[in-house]
């Protein structure tokens, strides 16, 4: 059987072709510490205990490296009985998971973009799992799928990190199945740093000028707060303090709310827009139109909230559509692909030559700041970032002497 598992090594170039006799190596010896054939299961309490003995006696870069070769093999051995192609399930079982685990995710104010990739990941995963019904889905399931898109699908690890939390949700809070700690130790996608596309004040600015309009205020506000194309449209009225410089992101990634600067330039473009949305505010008002989505909670609360001023969209769209949730025909923010179109063609007619999405434009805010000597504390609080971290890979792309401190060489 090792011989097989050497061939699915190769053939799915898992890993370096010269680590690969290292990880039958590592396999071999955790089978016979444990004293078992390579067609039985090896159990957690069995690979805990080999892991013990086996760190006494080798470097922990051999450690991270064998218990990567036993979730490989494990995958590997998984899959050596999988016949056919997954298909996706359509019975009525999945269908109920799926209405459950769409109500639970609205009752806990999720917002729709989450609701639509978790529910995507659950068909894929009902797919993954063929004639499987979902009350006997175990972790062992879940695991095996991780290892899937790992290794046959080679996903990034953001995009196996998105698939886990979704999984993870359903598996507790839908299924209300119990989940370890450890339960879950799936071959990892590789990880592939990416720095982030930076642009220069000057190509931002030529950016701009072929930009009009309520997208190009919109770009600005992007790039003069730091914040994201979503966090831009879920603007509401109340939200934006011209007198004090300030705007205030709610329910911002992760659900949290934080406060950024407010550019003074861009504070005539904003009363500008302000007006225009009041125009609109006002004909739904004589139309009787239903009011703005609200979070549930607060439309229990107030139920008139939704008509009110303040709380209208600052970017609302020009036309009515139907609010796929409560199927009620209202007015919505604007929808992104506007801006990210006209955003695209601005960067062609510029001849800027990057890579450049609208999100480019938070990117660089944090750059620029970076350069101009701010704190990257203060940067990362005005992201919204959980991790310092995050905001440190900011630093590999600023520009040199961020600090701006003069060595005395130069004196």
């Amino acid at each position: 059987m090792l011989e097989d598992f050497q061939r699915f090594l190769v053939e799915k170039k898992s890993v370096h072709e010269k680590a690969v006799p290292w990880y039958l190596r590592w396999v071999s010896s955790c089978f016979e510490f444990s004293n078992l054939d390579y067609a039985e299961t090896l159990s957690d309490k069995q690979s805990q205990e080999f892991f013990v003995q086996f760190a006494r006696n080798h470097e922990e870069w051999q450690v991270r490296q064998a218990k990567e070769a036993l979730r490989l093999f494990k995958y590997f051995q998984a899959t050596t009985d999988r016949t056919g192609s997954a298909r996706r399930q359509s019975s009525p079982e999945w269908k109920a998971l799926e209405e459950d685990a769409s109500n639970l995710l609205r009752l806990k104010h999720r917002a729709q973009n989450t609701e639509k990739t978790y529910l995507t990941w659950l068909r894929s995963f009902a797919g993954y799992l063929g004639s499987k019904p979902p009350d006997q889905i175990t972790s062992d399931d879940i695991q095996q799928y991780l290892s899937y898109l790992a290794v046959e699908r080679k996903v990034s690890t953001s995009t196996q990190n998105q698939a886990l939390n979704a999984l993870v949700f359903i598996y507790k809070l839908v299924l209300n199945k119990e989940l370890g700690e450890h339960e879950l130790d799936a071959v990892r996608a590789n990880y592939k740093r990416k720095l982030p596309v930076v642009l220069t004040r000057s190509e931002i600015q030529s950016i701009f000028e072929q930009l009009s309009g309520t997208c190009k205020t919109m770009s600005m506000l992007i790039y003069g707060c730091g914040i994201r194309l979503q966090e831009c449209l879920n603007l509401r009225i109340k939200d934006v303090d011209c007198d004090r410089g300030m705007l205030i992101v709610r329910a911002g990634k992760g659900e949290k709310d934080r406060r950024t600067v407010l550019p003074e330039m861009l504070k005539q473009a904003i009363a500008d827009q302000i007006s225009q949305a009041r125009t609109l505010h006002e004909l739904d008002r004589k139309n009787d139109v239903a009011g703005v989505a609200l979070p549930d909670a607060l439309i229990r609360k107030y139920p008139n909230a939704n008509k009110e001023w303040a709380w209208f969209w600052l970017f609302p769209s020009r036309s009515l559509s139907v609010d796929p949730r409560s199927n009620i025909a209202r007015r919505h923010h604007a929808h992104p692909a506007t801006l990210q179109k006209a955003f695209k063609s601005a960067v062609e007619n510029a001849n800027v030559a990057k890579q450049a999405s609208i999100h480019t434009l938070r990117h660089s805010f944090a750059t620029h700041l970076l350069e101009n000597g701010y704190d990257i504390r203060t940067i990362q609080e005005l992201l919204g970032h959980n991790s310092l971290q995050t905001t440190m890979i900011y630093t590999h792309v600023a520009g040199k002497n961020i600090l701006g401190v003069k060595s005395p060489l130069d004196q």
